[in-house]
């Protein structure tokens, strides 16, 4: 199973917000969405960062509740991991795990074409396991 999968079942759709938005902002947004990241985009619509629940944790640590005003760009992690619609779910499940992120955007001849998580990566695995048990019934009762 490949990132393309993953996405033909989920879709294209990216949530985005600026470096110049407040905190506040970003968090109403994962709020509103049910989600645990927000990527954020350059005008041009390049990756300038990702803002995660874990971003908005250590910001508050740090900055108390002055972290709501601060702007996003504050706060973001800028060195953002991506993929391709090539690559193998596995392997993207082994990045994930091995260097602690939860979301990795989609990246297609330098365009962002989509942006998948954790819960994608072990939702696909499960259905590719249940496919494989499957095909083995079938197998048996042959």
């Amino acid at each position: 199973m490949f990132v393309a999968d993953i996405l033909k079942n989920k879709g294209n759709e990216i949530i985005s917000v600026t470096a110049d938005d407040k905190v506040g902002a970003a968090l109403d947004l994962l709020a509103s969405r049910h989600i645990g990241a927000v990527l954020v985009l350059n005008p041009n619509g390049s990756i300038a960062g990702i803002i995660s629940e874990r971003d908005v944790v250590h910001g508050l640590h740090k900055h108390g509740k002055d972290v709501l005003d601060m702007t996003v760009g504050e706060l973001m992690t800028t060195n953002v991991v991506t993929c391709t619609r090539n690559d193998p779910v596995v392997a993207i499940m082994g990045m994930m795990t091995q260097q602690r992120f939860r979301h990795v955007p989609v990246v297609e001849d330098d365009n962002l074409i989509g942006l998948i998580s954790i819960g994608d990566v072990v939702k696909s695995r499960i259905e590719e396991a249940q496919a494989e048990v499957e095909a083995l019934r079938l197998y048996i009762s042959l």
